[in-house]
């Protein structure tokens, strides 16, 4: 009887845990196509509107492929190792599935990909708080600060920078090494040598103080541009005709632009903030199995909510949206693409004369 009791509470457990293993891979793969699907046009729009060909559509654009990259890398590997591990019931394995789950090859590409495109979102919302910072603060002379030439040059070394900050564990402390985690459905870092030393606990910490750094900089950057924002509204509430010859400097567009970007930063910081405290504990000896899933896929999440905001607050990502879709529906009539011939050559003639004015100053 005491066999048959234990049996019901085995299957029991089984489906249970056969269902949440379900429901979770579920959420994986509408995560795969929210953030590929979104990043995607959002790529398009800003690599095929000329209007959001600026220092911060580029800056976008970079901010994007990093989304993209955790969506069509990453999440996907994740799926093929939970319904792997659930077809093939490799959890009855032991040892034999430590082994197999934490195969070499894919968690040491996998892992750097996802703390790469991490700090590559983190140092991109830190540049583009700069970048609204400049362009409300000191408007005569963002076309001067800020140019497309610069701001590639950042965008380079912002990747270069953050994919050799993720791999820094591996290079300097052989007790760290990168093993896919059943609890989180991700390749972790995990600190190998049973009492973890003091070395390899330091390197795991700079994750943190990285990541509050810039964190914690581009909310400092962003009270001085919102500080900015509110006099600039308290003046034109007080002086409506002094308004328009001293504050007119400051576009609507720049001021809507700084408060899509303090959003953004609000929400990644939200959905950082797990992992961090997650990482501080993992480097204390606190295991946390259920938490640290949530923790990695709330930050994961935050790679299509990019798109949604987007959507939301910038009127010129709309309009592009509109005109990505248009283009496609209005490829068999003659008749109606005709009058945007005109337009597009002036546009680019406004181009034109738009770059030589800012590589004017450069080049004097």
């Amino acid at each position: 009887m005491l066999e048959n009791i234990s049996s019901t509470w085995n299957c029991s457990y089984c489906s249970s845990s056969l269902l949440g293993d379900t429901v979770k891979i579920s959420l994986m793969v509408l995560l795969i196509v929210t953030i590929t699907t979104g990043n995607v046009v959002s790529l398009l729009v800003f690599l095929r509107t000329k209007q959001l060909r600026t220092s911060q559509g580029f800056l976008k654009t970079s901010l994007a492929l990093a989304d993209l990259a955790v969506g069509v890398l990453v999440v996907p590997y994740s799926v093929y190792m939970e319904v792997t591990r659930i077809v093939y019931g490799l959890e009855k394995l032991g040892e034999t599935t430590s082994s197999y789950l934490t195969s070499q090859v894919p968690c040491f590409i996998m892992g750097p990909i996802f703390a790469g495109c991490t700090f590559v979102s983190i140092s991109t919302i830190f540049l583009l708080s700069v970048e609204r910072s400049i362009a409300v603060l000191k408007p005569l002379h963002k076309r001067i600060v800020i140019t497309r030439k610069r701001t590639g040059y950042l965008i380079v070394f912002s990747w270069i920078f953050s994919f050799t900050l993720a791999m820094v564990p591996m290079f300097f402390s052989r007790n760290i090494s990168l093993e896919y985690n059943s609890c989180s459905k991700m390749c972790n870092y995990v600190i190998t040598a049973m009492p973890p030393q003091d070395p390899a606990l330091n390197i795991m910490l700079i994750f943190p103080a990285f990541d509050f750094s810039l964190l914690g900089g581009t909310f400092a950057i962003n009270f001085v541009t919102f500080a900015a924002i509110r006099q600039y509204c308290k003046v034109r509430k007080q002086l409506e005709v002094e308004v328009q010859s001293t504050c007119s400097k400051v576009s609507f567009s720049d001021i809507t632009a700084a408060k899509t970007i303090g959003i953004l930063t609000f929400a990644f910081s939200a959905s950082f903030s797990p992992i961090a405290v997650f990482v501080v504990g993992n480097v204390l000896g606190y295991v946390w199995c259920e938490f640290s899933f949530y923790a990695f896929w709330i930050l994961t999440s935050n790679s299509c909510w990019n798109v949604v905001i987007y959507s939301v607050r910038d009127l010129k990502f709309r309009q592009g949206v509109r005109e990505l879709f248009s283009r496609q529906e209005l490829k068999s009539p003659n008749h109606q693409p005709r009058p945007q011939c005109p337009v597009k050559e002036d546009s680019s003639s406004q181009c034109v004369a738009v770059l030589k004015e800012i590589f004017r100053p450069e080049t004097a």
